[in-house]
């Protein structure tokens, strides 16, 4: 680190670090939501990182989600068995995955001017605590 420090204040003496932990091992999912003109708030869960990209497989709810409907969605997407561990892997916590479907929901009601939210990879753990969303973003209507 105090290498990599120097050599980046050699250009910007004003440089800092900033470390934090690795991110868990996990299933690589996505969260998100957007506004939709016609349909109003959508929220998504699917497979993250690059299987989103190639596999497509998402599943959609309109807002407001219950936990009904974030239970579903879990089952839904065709990669629902790596959700429940396969080949050697740990399952994902499930309950952790609902609740933070939840509180996109909760996000998007309290925040009207957010539209579009995106957890890409979410890397789901094993057990409660375990999860972490790696990247995010978050778009506001100005």
């Amino acid at each position: 680190a105090a290498e990599v420090l120097a050599r980046a204040r050699d250009t910007d003496p004003a440089a800092t670090l900033v470390i934090q932990r690795m991110a868990p091992k996990g299933t690589e999912v996505i969260i998100g939501a957007t506004r939709d003109p016609k349909f109003g708030p959508l929220i998504m869960f699917g497979l993250g990182g690059i299987f989103v990209e190639v596999l497509e497989d998402v599943a959609f709810r309109l807002q407001p989600l219950t936990d009904i409907d974030a239970a579903e969605m879990l089952d839904e997407i065709k990669g629902a068995p790596l959700l429940d561990g396969a080949r050697g892997h740990a399952p994902a916590d499930r309950a952790t995955l609902r609740d933070v479907l939840l509180r996109i929901n909760a996000l998007l009601t309290m925040y009207p001017e957010i539209e579009e939210v995106d957890m890409n990879p979410f890397m789901a753990g094993p057990t409660p605590g375990a999860s972490m969303a790696v990247d995010a973003r978050v778009r506001i209507h100005r």
